[in-house]
């Protein structure tokens, strides 16, 4: 069943990364994408139909935001919990010995982040083959740049695609460009890798339990922080409302109900 056009699985946190740790995508199958999706998403997905899209085909889709774990519950789905991208990447990354025969290409934000990564990664996961690549402003929307980044990706033989230059534009470009991509995971991480390493501060382990990292994210970034949850909040809602019209259970005919008295 479809929850806010998205069909979330029933995955743990060890269920899906050792899914795209040992299940390798085959020429039919193409790309597989991992996406993590919160209010944010949701409301995004109202206005971007790339990026609607993007969320519909996802592969694994596992609810990030505690308000779409909480709706997909009501709605009847058995999620065993929310599943944070980061919980993803520590899993994956847990244990250097699973990603040996691996290639891990990353796409991120700055080339602070590249250089820690590469680093971080040739001590700790010696195993996986590592490229990074930190695309031009607004790369997303740019055909010439988007397509020399596939095939820098294919040319790479890349196995696990580290989407982390945030939502939408990690998905609109997994969705746009999944025909010319070789067969891989491509994960849309967002911010994972840098808490990975160290170069943003996590929230501590009581905000995460009480599912505050919304208001720790405020307390971090305050004016960007509320100006993007403003919206959402509200575009979240506005999901939730269509939503619950579109599965309402449609009333029962009267004309069919008395021939089935009769």
């Amino acid at each position: 069943m479809a929850v806010l056009g998205m069909r979330l699985r029933d995955f743990n946190v060890s269920q899906a990364a050792q899914h795209m740790l040992t299940t390798r995508r085959s020429d039919e199958e193409g790309m597989g994408l991992f996406v993590t999706p919160n209010i944010q998403h949701v409301a995004l997905a109202r206005r971007d139909a790339d990026f609607a899209a993007a969320m519909k085909s996802a592969q694994i889709v596992v609810a990030d935001g505690f308000p779409v774990y909480r709706f997909a519950r009501a709605r009847g789905l058995f999620l065993p919990g929310r599943i944070t991208g980061r919980e993803v990447v520590e899993e994956m990354f847990s244990r250097p010995e699973q990603l040996v025969g691996h290639r891990g290409y990353f796409v991120v934000d700055s080339q602070e982040t590249a250089s820690r990564i590469e680093a971080w990664a040739a001590e700790h996961v010696p195993g996986l083959a590592v490229c990074t690549h930190v695309p031009a402003f607004g790369f997303e929307t740019d055909l010439a740049a988007c397509t020399a980044l596939v095939e820098a990706i294919n040319g790479f033989d890349t196995s696990l695609l580290f989407l982390c230059v945030g939502a939408p534009k990690s998905e609109v470009f997994a969705w746009r460009y999944r025909a010319m991509l070789k067969p891989c995971w491509a994960l849309c991480v967002g911010q994972s890798f840098r808490l990975l390493i160290g170069l943003n501060t996590p929230p501590p382990a009581l905000v995460v339990r009480l599912n505050l990292e919304w208001l720790w994210r405020i307390a971090m970034e305050p004016g960007r922080m509320i100006r993007r949850y403003g919206p959402a909040m509200l575009g979240f809602l506005h999901s939730v409302a269509g939503d619950l019209r579109w599965n309402r259970p449609k009333p029962a005919n009267p004309d069919t109900q008395k021939g089935d008295d009769q």
